[in-house]
């Protein structure tokens, strides 16, 4: 795959098309759209500012173009939803993540799709699509990252549904939505023989944010400074059987559903982070005087900028070789684990040599360089941490097929 700052993909019609109008919009309407609201990305905004560009969006094709065309899409390749998510990574654009789907839309509700009941894509999913309605994913609990069955929140039956209580924190996209796709541990009778309960149960429920027994609180800032996570605490808070997603005990398969491709498209969001990153350092580099000449003079900075271009490079081009072979039908899991560490890794180096390239101009709180090093900061953790990654390699070398001998 040929390095550069603007791909083209001169290969696929389709996606060059895509791309080429996906830009515009960003660069255009998008830009001046925030533009005119004042938007910063540590602005606190509300849903009325999301709803015209979850619309606009639709209208223009992107809101879900992934989905297959029955439902509105274009049915897109893996590889090709990839290309979109890096150019709106790369966009600087205060509201990317409403563009495709990812705050509360089709992107956010993911695998859940394939379990939703008629009733359930009538009510529920439908409306996402469409962008009228929008959906949060609470997993996370303020003791249960990484080993999620660690979940406190509950769900105990009561006739034929179940009444959960429990407090879910970074549920991104909460303070905008309707509803949430929540897992829940299954309350379990004590065994009448004295045996040791069995394995704790998870369940996957579409719980309404506005039902009794239900309050969304602003959750924590994380670093990037972006408003967009909340707390979802529920006390004995009622659903029936209508809301259970799936099967009883589904949970967590649901939850952490198509984990190989949901770590690798989280991979071209970095990349686009990266590739903009390294774009404004190129550019500074060139426009920056010291000493009588460009800043880009500088053999030390030419270092740093090829360094951050092959790893730009090398790190887009096994995210981009693995969901080739996800295109194929293949499930490319210790690779996708690779893609996350190495493009999680990288891309948090090119901010970070994007900072010292901007020298004082890169330390000022707002800088796009500096906003960009908070984000790629946060990427080593979200999404599965880079030790986590280094466990399920090292699993798969250790643990898989042997060599004959």
């Amino acid at each position: 795959m040929p390095f550069s700052l603007t791909p083209t993909y001169d290969d696929n019609p389709r996606l060059a098309d895509l791309v080429g109008r996906l830009r515009e919009y960003l660069d255009g309407e998008l830009a001046a759209y925030e533009s005119d609201l004042g938007l910063t990305h540590e602005s606190v905004y509300t849903r009325s500012v999301l709803e015209p560009v979850w619309k606009r969006s639709r209208e223009l094709g992107f809101y879900g173009i992934h989905l297959p065309p029955e439902h509105g899409g274009q049915g897109l390749t893996f590889s090709e939803l990839a290309a979109l998510k890096e150019e709106v990574g790369a966009s600087g654009r205060v509201l990317q993540h409403s563009v495709l789907g990812d705050m509360g839309g089709p992107l956010r509700a993911g695998s859940i799709l394939q379990y939703a009941t008629d009733q359930q894509w009538e009510t529920y999913l439908l409306p996402v699509i469409r962008g009228e309605r929008a959906c949060c994913f609470s997993l996370t609990e303020t003791d249960a990252g990484s080993d999620v069955r660690a979940m406190r929140t509950t769900a105990t039956p009561d006739g034929e549904g179940w009444r959960i209580t429990g407090h879910k924190v970074f549920s991104s996209a909460g303070p905008f939505a309707d509803f949430s796709v929540l897992i829940a541990r299954m309350a379990e009778p004590e065994p009448e023989d004295g045996t040791p309960p069995g394995k704790p149960r998870f369940s996957a429920f579409l719980v309404d944010l506005d039902a009794p027994g239900v309050t969304v609180e602003a959750g924590e800032t994380p670093m990037s400074g972006e408003h967009i996570e909340s707390d979802i605490i529920l006390d004995d808070c009622y659903v029936g059987p209508g809301q259970l997603l799936g099967n009883v005990g589904d949970g967590l398969r649901i939850g952490l559903g198509r984990v190989t491709t949901n770590r690798l498209l989280h991979c071209p969001t970095a990349l686009g982070g990266a590739r903009r990153a390294l774009a404004l350092s190129v550019d500074f580099a060139r426009t920056r005087q010291v000493f009588g000449a460009p800043l880009g003079a500088l053999q030390s900075i030419q270092h740093k900028l090829a360094d951050m271009a092959t790893a730009y490079y090398a790190a887009r081009s096994m995210t981009y070789d693995a969901l080739a072979a996800l295109d194929a039908g293949a499930e490319p899991r210790t690779e996708a684990f690779m893609c996350k560490l190495f493009v999680a890794e990288n891309a948090f180096r090119i901010a970070d040599e994007a900072v010292q390239i901007h020298g004082k101009a890169g330390l000022v709180r707002g800088a796009e360089v500096e906003l960009l090093f908070r984000q790629l900061r946060m990427f080593r953790i979200l999404t599965g941490s880079s030790e986590i990654q280094r466990n399920a390699i090292a699993g798969s070398l250790l643990l898989g097929d042997r060599p004959r001998g």
